[in-house]
């Protein structure tokens, strides 16, 4: 019985084919960049304060007195969300008093922004908070939006292997990637934050899908010395382009329906991609459809300009690629040893607080000092070098320890960011983007990592749970960035405790480095720190392919 690799060997590993597959399926990950993190400009909220109509009979003087200071952040700030009850001003105009000579602007009552807000366009010409008044009382929305597109992400990643199993993976692809475009343009016509919000929801739920299917199809279909490298390297780069693009749109578009469009039409791209990208050549055998899947590797061996063989797929020979399926595993089975429940206990925890350390600094941009353009930019820039970095580190040295490593100086950096004295602003930022740099290796390494401690029967289980743990994460990463409109340093001291805090968690996990990958629940390694009892001497009769297509099923960025 010969397996796929060894019937496909003969296309080799980085043909003109693999090329094509490995950029094309890339490229389409690019989009997935700007609009995942497209709510830091839709949102943004600019500097603005109450209202006051000009029939309120008040002279200059009292107009422009008629907002209270407050201390914010250290400084003395005019209210956002307050303001002296005008008609006690317009009596006090009225008798030709002065404000803080004549009165004590201190004593006066004071009132919500009954009229409205006025809104600095010096940054945004509009967004959804200057269109629905999302400040103040109902400055929690803007925040809502956010964890309702990472709740569309949760429910999409859910759903998405089940349908790329289901329904193939360049299906599922298209069609979410369809899905993505089509509500992304509903969007720019609502009417009500109620309304984009909805919307917002259902496009994260054709990103993620869309991202999990180009990630498990390009998997199967590249070979095992180039599936490293797509994991890591070919997603996660092309999602940071997209990423790097989103600041630049933003910044020569300012009114946040066009941005919106501007954004959602480089979805269109995508639709030429089907007729050159091919179905899984695994999957199709899977269902039985071997014709179908020896045409594409006889084009493929056409594209590569190498000779096929007569007969590729033979039925009785070729191994039944769901012969490893055949027991049923249930997610009871992530609890049933001492060993693996721990494990699954530690990735779980791990895996959120990365998540929410990685898009708390995203979503955070805004509230950094200087340009929010720039800053944006700078963090999708700082990304490019945290994968590279990271796919160095996970071909030469411990998981274990680069992990830690990661997460240590992403947390502490975060850490000292309080310690910087206000007037070095460029220090602050350089901080954050350090912290970024690490958070980003260490989400990088950690679907590696993870998958490699899970066993051969459970592993799509146990890397699918730490995934939906991820979502999690991030559902609550906007609340982190919405503490910083209230307290600059709060998000870093909430995010760097969390970050080190999973660091030294991090060091109790088994090292998988240079381990094969265990098959059963007895085989795999054991966390650090605790007792076991005598473990079971069965030896491991297969060492499976570090990089197996399968772990990826459930696991998206």
């Amino acid at each position: 019985m010969r397996d796929y690799e060894e019937v496909t060997a003969f296309l080799g590993e980085w043909g003109r084919f693999q090329r094509l597959v490995f950029f094309l399926l890339s490229a389409s990950i690019i989009p997935n960049g700007f609009n995942g993190l497209s709510i830091v400009f839709l949102a943004g909220t600019p500097e603005h304060r109450c209202a006051v109509p000009p029939g309120a009979n008040l002279s200059e003087e009292w107009r422009n007195a008629s907002i209270p200071l407050e201390l914010r952040g250290g400084v003395t700030e005019p209210s956002r969300c307050r303001r002296y009850r005008l008609a006690v001003l317009a009596n006090l105009s009225a008798l030709g008093l002065r404000p803080g000579s004549d009165v004590q602007l201190a004593e006066l009552e004071q009132e919500p922004c009954l009229d409205g807000w006025e809104y600095s366009r010096d940054v945004y010409r509009s967004t959804i908070v200057t269109e629905w008044n999302l400040v103040c009382d109902n400055d929690w929305k803007g925040p809502m939006s956010t964890s309702l597109f990472f709740v569309g992400v949760l429910l999409g990643s859910f759903i998405s292997g089940q349908l790329s199993d289901k329904f193939g993976r360049k299906n599922v692809l298209f069609s979410t990637l369809a899905m993505q475009t089509i509500f992304s343009f509903i969007q720019i016509f609502s009417t009500s934050w109620e309304m984009f919000s909805v919307f917002f929801l259902l496009v994260g739920m054709g990103q993620i899908s869309n991202y999990v299917a180009a990630f498990v199809l390009g998997t199967e279909i590249l070979g095992k010395s180039i599936r490293l490298l797509f994991c890591t390297l070919g997603v996660c780069i092309f999602y940071a382009f997209g990423y790097m693009l989103l600041p630049l749109f933003a910044y020569f578009i300012r009114d946040w329906r066009m941005l919106l469009l501007a954004l959602t039409l480089p979805g269109l791209l995508c639709i030429p991609l089907w007729w050159i990208i091919p179905e899984s050549p695994r999957w199709l055998i899977s269902q039985g459809r071997f014709q179908e899947a020896e045409d594409i590797i006889r084009k493929a061996a056409k594209i590569n300009k190498v000779t096929a063989p007569d007969v590729i797929f033979d039925p009785s020979e070729l191994q039944d690629l769901s012969s490893q399926r055949q027991q049923t595993y249930t997610i009871l089975d992530l609890m049933r040893t001492r060993n693996i429940l721990t494990i699954t206990i530690m990735s779980v925890i791990l895996w959120m607080i990365i998540s929410v350390g990685y898009f708390g600094l995203s979503l955070d941009t805004p509230n950094l000092h200087g340009d929010v353009y720039l800053n944006c930019f700078l963090s999708a820039v700082i990304e490019v070098p945290a994968y590279i970095i990271s796919w160095l580190l996970l071909r030469n040295l411990p998981r274990r320890y680069s992990m830690a490593a990661a997460l240590f100086l992403g947390g502490c950096v975060l850490l000292f960011i309080q310690l910087v004295p206000s007037h070095l602003r460029a220090l602050s930022i350089l901080l954050v983007m350090l912290g970024k740099f690490g958070i980003t290796s260490a989400f990088s390494m950690v679907y590696v990592y993870t998958a490699e401690l899970y066993p051969t029967v459970v592993r799509n289980m146990g890397v699918g749970a730490s995934s939906m743990a991820s979502r999690l994460g991030s559902i609550l990463s906007p609340y982190f960035a919405y503490l910083g409109a209230y307290d600059r340093f709060l998000p870093y001291i909430l995010m760097g405790s969390l970050t080190v805090l999973s660091g030294i968690l991090t060091l109790f996990l088994p090292e998988s480095y240079g381990m094969p990958l265990p098959d059963t629940i007895e085989q795999m390694l054991l966390v650090k720190g605790l007792e076991y009892r005598p473990a079971s001497s069965a030896k491991r009769n297969s060492k499976e392919e570090e990089e197996n297509p399968e772990i990826f099923k459930s696991t998206a960025f």
